[in-house]
């Protein structure tokens, strides 16, 4: 990395850009070229989500109840990154989110539902989503395993009055908790089996068949190790909020393993939460806390001041947020997180840039200007992980894309979030859509690390501390886009065209 300051003037530095009364957001700037001497495959992107929680890749999924479940958090752990489980739901029923998660190491969660064998299944709403159901001796998890009934098996059973034990499969071979792709590919093929059960003290907790093994072992190998703890399971965060009543969820959370927990705020520097990063620091000192949200830099050093361990930044910049419409607050993404990286680093507090990631240059840009993680939430939403069922709208295949401001969300608790739960009348910060159908993000994000690692070689930089350190050096330059820059710099002068980057 060549950190030397060119001896002219082309471009402005960072500290001079983002200091003329400009909010501006991703689309707003863009980096010039520097010097490149190292292959994009080497640029390194391990980072720290906070200042304990290292990560292979900077990559976090939003704590939004249609972005952050279980089978998203097992992926984003076994792709290097990590999510944070939404709290729009009962404290155990986040709990029990978070240990699915963390009860396997393949990205692979079925979440399965169970029946005594003396059951009648009368309607596919039994099997509450899940492609099979697990047939146990008292009809629940920590039963004895007697077998399982696929869906499409019962769907092509004529009589649907038979109890499942008189067509149920006999019970898989098991295989721990802990087994890999590649040991349970091998269990099956030793065992010309379809399906294995992984089991964890003594019970089972999920049932992985052929087809799954085999549509993950058809993705692009991970190169980056998984997100890992000290335990063998994956990471995983959780998002809580800052009332009396968060208190009693962190118990259930910290019970079930919760890694790092997300004070989650839309207005972070206040009160109730500087309070919130004391007591959680206080009662679980070895458990990191994310503050925020945040903008601004006297924001910022308030949370650090009362103890934060890392900062989400971002206010009104997501794709479903209306905070900057309905509230005239906010900040254009691209400098809220130079500004309060510029002061967080100082105390060596992880900065995390929460929104307004719509494509891999926008992560690059995050990364570049400061932020060590990105958080996405419409980036991630409409993939095979995102929670909730695919629908047909106008043709294409879409699921359901909420924001948390939304006043449908806020009917679940997220209300708690804007300071709004003890209003009479409630006013939504978001909005409610659609996203189409992804695919898988085991398939996509590989992908998408690979565009990150081509733009940081095309500014000079082999991994984020060397992105910084040109950033700070004022080595690494901006400039602002016209309009018309920003139409020159996107596809444009095509009547039709294929948007398609694997």
């Amino acid at each position: 990395m060549n950190s030397t300051p060119p001896p002219f003037e082309d471009g402005f530095a960072a500290d001079k850009l983002f200091t003329q009364g400009f909010s501006y957001t991703y689309d707003d700037v863009i980096f010039l070229p520097h010097y490149i001497d190292f292959a994009a495959e080497a640029v390194d992107l391990s980072t720290r989500l906070t200042r304990r929680l290292p990560l292979a890749v900077p990559l976090v999924a939003s704590p939004m109840d249609t972005v952050s479940e279980s089978a998203m958090a097992s992926a984003m752990a076994s792709l290097g990154g990590i999510a944070i489980v939404h709290s729009n739901v009962p404290a155990p029923a986040q709990a029990a989110l978070l240990r699915a998660a963390k009860s396997r190491r393949v990205p692979i969660l079925s979440d399965p539902a169970f029946a005594a064998p003396s059951a009648i299944i009368e309607h596919e709403d039994d099997f509450a989503g899940s492609p099979f159901l697990l047939v146990t001796d008292t009809g629940a998890a920590g039963g004895k395993l007697l077998g399982y009934v696929a869906k499409r098996d019962w769907t092509n059973q004529n009589d649907k009055g038979l109890r499942v034990g008189d067509y149920m499969a006999p019970p898989p071979r098991r295989a721990p908790w802990n087994a890999d792709l590649n040991k349970i590919h091998e269990i099956m093929e030793g065992e010309k089996s379809g399906a294995v059960a992984l089991e964890r003290d003594g019970e089972v907790v999920d049932l992985v068949v052929r087809e799954d093994v085999d549509r993950v072992k058809g993705y692009p190998k991970l190169a980056a190790p998984a997100t890992v703890g000290p335990d063998g399971e994956f990471m995983v965060g959780a998002a809580m909020g800052t009332r009396e009543d968060d208190k009693e969820r962190l118990k259930h959370l910290v019970k079930a393993g919760v890694n790092v927990v997300v004070l989650d705020s839309s207005q972070g520097n206040s009160i109730y939460q500087l309070e919130m990063v004391k007591y959680v620091k206080s009662v679980y000192p070895e458990l990191d806390v994310i503050g925020g949200n945040v903008v601004t830099m006297y924001q910022a050093e308030n949370l650090i001041q009362a103890g934060v361990d890392g900062l989400r930044v971002g206010m009104g910049s997501g794709s479903i947020c209306t905070t900057q419409e309905v509230c005239a607050v906010g900040r254009g993404q691209a400098t809220a997180v130079y500004k309060v990286s510029s002061i967080a680093y100082k105390s060596g507090v992880p900065v995390i840039a929460d929104g307004g990631i719509s494509n891999s240059g926008h992560i690059v840009k995050a990364l570049s200007l400061g932020a060590s993680t990105v958080m996405m939430g419409s980036f991630l939403a409409g993939s095979h992980e995102a929670p909730g069922a695919y629908v047909y709208q106008n043709g294409q295949r879409v699921k359901k894309y909420r924001g948390m401001g939304s006043l449908e969300a806020m009917t679940k608790g997220s209300d708690a979030r804007y300071l709004g739960d003890t209003a009479k009348l409630k006013i939504a910060q978001g909005v409610v859509g659609a996203v189409k159908d992804k695919g898988s993000v085991l398939n996509f994000i590989p992908y998408t690390l690979q565009a990150v690692r081509q733009g940081f070689q095309d500014i000079g930089a082999s991994s984020l501390e060397s992105a910084h350190d040109l950033l700070r050096s004022r080595v690494l330059r901006l400039e602002v886009r016209s309009g018309a820059a920003q139409v020159e710099g996107g596809v444009h002068g095509l009547v039709s065209y294929e948007k398609k980057y694997y």
